[in-house]
């Protein structure tokens, strides 16, 4: 179980979503002119937006995408044909790997309400990582003709991806799907979808267009003439204040956006720290262990003691579907902007920060609400009690790091081996502090976040919207957030079903004692040596006390 954990935390690039439209993918019937009079009647705004419209996007199968085709499909009646860009994977073809995404837990709602949802979504084969996103012209040609609104979502979110990689699916294929949407006649609105994190060297970030460490062309061009060692070689040099070559990318990518835009209906969206499931479609869902996601889980399983924070600063977290409903009011506020300023130039791009500074919660508060709700809940697959703090000073968090990882981790894997098995758990320790360290630049430090465009839409929003797409984050109460949280990190991430509690709490209450006994044993080692100090230093004093008398 803990090295399932901790290879999910070190895990591997969220799939870029890309495209192959095979010919004998159905695209909805249109309804007759009295029936879609009928049906839009009672429409809100937004489901009015996207009623009769076919959406394009890419990262279809990562945490976002999955989330925003399923509101897409329960609550926007109407809705056309939604095009996924997938690449084949693991010996599966685009096809077998759509049929696996409505096996998840989360379309189960959906499935409820509309059966027959299936045939609005067309896989198309393609790759982020590859030119021209790596489509047939013949799938170019159907998404040109049928799409009108846009979400890239697709990225490699791994902080420590290579550049050679990173470069081509964070930033030339925000290009490639730029290049996309101008040749789409009918275009109304493209979401490019960063980070809130993406212009990280700046204290204040407000929501507007920042100068990139370097232009988009040149650094696609430089990642396109070197080889992989020369690149891993200048990374250091390349990222400068950026902690990481994600954030970097990204700042990079939203570049793309700032000279191409034009006169094209094109918006940025930044998300924060993007984390479970507030309440819909399933009560805490969550599907991947990046960011406190993993640290939580961590430290429930009773892995992780220690992560170097500063508990006092904001956690900037957002719930996954409130993220996802902000998104879907972007494309629509998008839509409206460009309407409404027919003359707005690259500069005027809308840029919507959706952060949690309107109900903020620090990383102590998050650590003391999720411990609360965890140690009610216990998963059957602890490995150790629960024992975490938020460290504010990089040598105590060494201290920590040192007596209570590696040592046990060390004796343990001594004990392992002296028994003929094979040791693990000093490396999964460093997957562990690698995946912290990651973590410490952000976890450290606290940025100032302006969200008066986000905020606006919301203003917009009939109270009907407000309700079925409700991307308020004043509205969340953080108490049962978290309990939502952490129950969701024991099912859907751990894979412990609550019917184990019992025997999880019977297998915690020895947990509990066998920690306590641990603790005993090592205040008595610590008295014990602190008592030989001082009758060493008394002896020592008392000598020399002697010395001088005889002297």
């Amino acid at each position: 179980m803990v090295e399932v954990l901790l290879d999910r935390i070190d895990g591997d690039v969220i799939p870029n979503q890309e495209v192959t439209v095979a010919e004998d993918n159905c695209i909805p019937e249109c309804t007759t002119k009295e029936n879609n009079l009928s049906v839009t009647e009672n429409l809100t705004p937004i489901q009015e937006f996207y009623h009769g419209q076919s959406v394009f996007l890419t990262g279809g199968t990562g945490f976002m995408g999955k989330l925003l085709i399923e509101k897409l499909l329960r609550m926007c009646p109407g809705i056309g044909s939604i095009y996924l860009l997938m690449r084949a994977k693991k010996g599966k073809d685009v096809h077998q790997r759509t049929e696996e995404i409505f096996d998840d837990v989360l379309f189960e709602k959906l499935k409820k309400k509309h059966p027959k949802f299936r045939h609005q979504i067309v896989a198309v084969a393609g790759d982020c990582s590859q030119p021209y996103l790596g489509m047939s012209p013949q799938d170019r040609a159907t998404i040109i003709r049928e799409v009108t609104i846009v979400f890239h979502v697709a990225a490699t979110v791994r902080f420590d991806e290579k550049l050679k990689l990173a470069v081509p699916i964070n930033v030339r294929s925000t290009k490639d799907v730029f290049d996309l949407c101008r040749e789409i006649p009918n275009l109304k609105s493209f979401v490019h979808v960063s980070t809130a994190y993406a212009n990280c060297p700046q204290s204040v970030i407000e929501e507007k267009f920042y100068d990139p460490p370097m232009d988009y062309d040149k650094l696609i061009a430089l990642m396109e003439c070197v080889d992989d060692k020369l690149a891993e070689d200048i990374t250091s040099n390349l990222l400068g204040k950026w902690p990481n070559t994600y954030a970097y990318t990204k700042a990079v990518a939203e570049n793309v956006i700032r000279k191409e835009a034009g006169d094209m209906p094109v918006g940025i969206f930044r998300p924060a720290i993007v984390i479970s499931t507030y309440r819909e479609p399933i009560k805490g869902w969550i599907d991947n262990l990046y960011g406190p996601t993993g640290v939580a889980a961590g430290a429930g399983t009773g892995l992780l003691r220690s992560i170097h924070c500063d508990g006092s600063t904001q956690a900037n977290v957002v719930p996954a579907d409130l993220t996802v409903n902000a998104l879907i009011a972007c494309a629509w506020d998008v839509a409206n902007f460009r309407r409404l300023n027919n003359n707005a130039t690259c500069d005027e791009v809308p840029i919507y920060n959706y952060v949690s500074k309107d109900n903020p919660i620090t990383y102590d508060e998050l650590k003391d609400k999720s411990s609360a709700h965890g140690l009610r809940i216990p998963p059957l697959k602890a490995v150790w009690y629960y024992s975490f703090r938020n460290t504010k000073h990089k040598v105590v968090h060494l201290f920590f790091v040192y007596f209570f990882h590696l040592l046990p981790a060390l004796l343990i894997d001594t004990a392992t081996v002296c028994v003929g098995r094979q040791p693990r758990l000093l490396k999964v320790y460093k997957k562990v502090h690698k995946f912290m360290n990651v973590l410490s630049y952000f976890s450290t430090q606290e940025w100032k976040f302006t969200n008066e465009r986000m905020n606006a839409i919301i203003d917009k929003m009939t109270p009907q919207d407000r309700e079925k797409f409700n991307c308020d984050i004043k509205s969340v109460d953080w108490d049962p957030y978290f309990e939502g949280y952490i129950r969701g990190i024991r099912v859907f991430l751990i894979k412990d079903p609550l019917d184990t509690l019992p025997q999880a709490r019977a297998k915690w209450q020895k947990l509990y004692w066998c920690h306590q006994v641990v603790k005993l044993i090592l205040a008595y080692g610590f008295l014990r040596f602190s008592w030989m100090v001082l009758l060493l230093f008394f002896n020592d004093f008392n000598f020399m006390r002697e010395m001088m008398g005889f002297l």
